[in-house]
């Protein structure tokens, strides 16, 4: 068989990036060996990794199995990008080396979906986190509902403002999406993934199956893990600032754009929430956003706004750790700066309510939906449902 499907073109290009993930390595590629669906190829991209990544790959006699090493080393961009420019597959899976399919039946279901829905330019699935070896429960950004559903990219897209709650993992995408619309930005280090998704939707739908059936590994090598959170603050900002751009000229909605802008507060709320969380209050990550905030609003009013929403941004992730007197402090700051906020006069409200307050306010945000409605997308027919019976795990 392996013979055979060295001979023609493959369906599928697994691009498995490594760096120094020698000891996971087999486990990911022993993952893509045994499933059911076999006309793929694997690219195992060396980055010059000074460990037995090497000896690893070229155990494997499966001639679908090419290792290809970089000298010297690239990073983790071009990495990416010159397994994509290698692929010879109609679609590309990039699973690094340290992740794994869960699932044999995993490829199957991706490419029959996209076989049959042209306009479909990835698909995703839920991640189970995967820590020394085992599985320590499921994701839960990743979860966008619990049946499979063929979704409106630009409605996807509104959900994406919110963050990037895509696994890089466990997304197959048709791979005319990086040759129309991009490959990865070299400048965006930690939010390269978190940009195709989004430019992606604009240009195609995305089809998501609610089985997690990929593993995420949590381990100390993770690129995450190495960046710093004013790394990921500028990442983030230029996510934004570019899909905005991008999202106004394709003709989006006013609604979309305005989600996307309406996010920027929420980027901010999380980097001032961190170093709070790390650092202490001192005075120094708000000095920087201020000089942040000048270079980003266009006059006052906006600055206002922004600051206003940016405080009781992180007022919230201070009552959500149970930091409540500074969670306090922040909304009378936020409410200081913009006093017309309900939603903060309410949270504040509920707070001084003490006990019973925290209680009605935890119990409406447990009752909260938190996946796209519905009504928002069609669900897959009996075509292309591809076994949505089968039980999660």
């Amino acid at each position: 068989m392996n013979d055979r499907w060295s001979a023609v073109s493959p369906k599928v290009s697994f691009i498995v990036p490594c760096y120094n993930l020698g000891h996971l390595l087999a486990d990911c590629i022993n993952s893509i060996l045994a499933q059911t669906f076999q006309e793929f190829e694997i690219l195992i991209m060396d980055d010059c990794s000074p460990d037995n990544t090497p000896e690893v790959a070229q155990s494997f006699t499966d001639v679908r199995v090419k290792h290809i090493r970089n000298e010297p080393n690239l990073g983790h961009l071009r990495n990416y990008n010159k397994g994509i420019g290698l692929a010879k597959g109609d679609y590309v899976w990039l699973i690094s080396a340290d992740d794994r399919l869960r699932r044999d039946h995993a490829l199957e279901r991706y490419v029959r979906l996209m076989e049959e829905n042209p306009r479909v330019g990835y698909a995703i699935c839920p991640a189970v986190h995967l820590e020394n070896g085992q599985e320590t429960g499921l994701a839960g950004y990743s979860v966008h509902g619990d049946h499979d559903v063929i979704l409106s990219g630009r409605r996807f897209l509104r959900k994406l403002a919110t963050g990037n709650s895509i696994p890089a993992a466990s997304g197959l995408v048709r791979r005319e999406c990086y040759e129309k619309v991009s490959v990865f930005p070299l400048d965006l280090p930690y939010a390269g993934d978190w940009y195709l998704w989004s430019i992606f939707a604009l240009h195609y739908d995305v089809a998501y199956f609610a089985e997690p059936m990929i593993s995420y590994r949590l381990h100390p090598l993770n690129i995450t893990k190495r960046l710093t959170y004013r790394e990921h603050l500028a990442d983030n900002l230029a996510v934004i600032s570019r899909v905005i751009h991008l999202a106004q000229e394709a003709g989006c909605s006013k609604s979309v754009v305005r989600r996307w802008q309406n996010s920027l507060p929420n980027v901010y709320a999380r980097w001032l929430a961190s170093e709070i969380f790390h650092d202490g209050t001192n005075s120094v990550p708000y000095e920087e956003f201020e000089e942040l905030l000048k270079q980003r609003v266009a006059n006052a009013h906006e600055a206002r706004i922004m600051r206003g929403k940016v405080y009781a941004g992180v007022g919230d992730r201070l009552y959500a750790s149970r930091d409540l007197p500074e969670a306090l402090r922040h909304y009378h700051v936020a409410l200081d700066v913009d006093w017309w906020a309900p939603k903060v006069w309410a949270k504040l409200i509920l707070m001084k309510m003490g006990k019973v307050g925290m209680f009605l306010r935890d119990s409406a945000r447990r009752t909260r939906p938190t996946v796209i409605e519905k009504s928002e997308v069609p669900t897959m027919n009996s075509a292309t449902s591809l076994q949505a019976g089968r039980k999660q795990a």
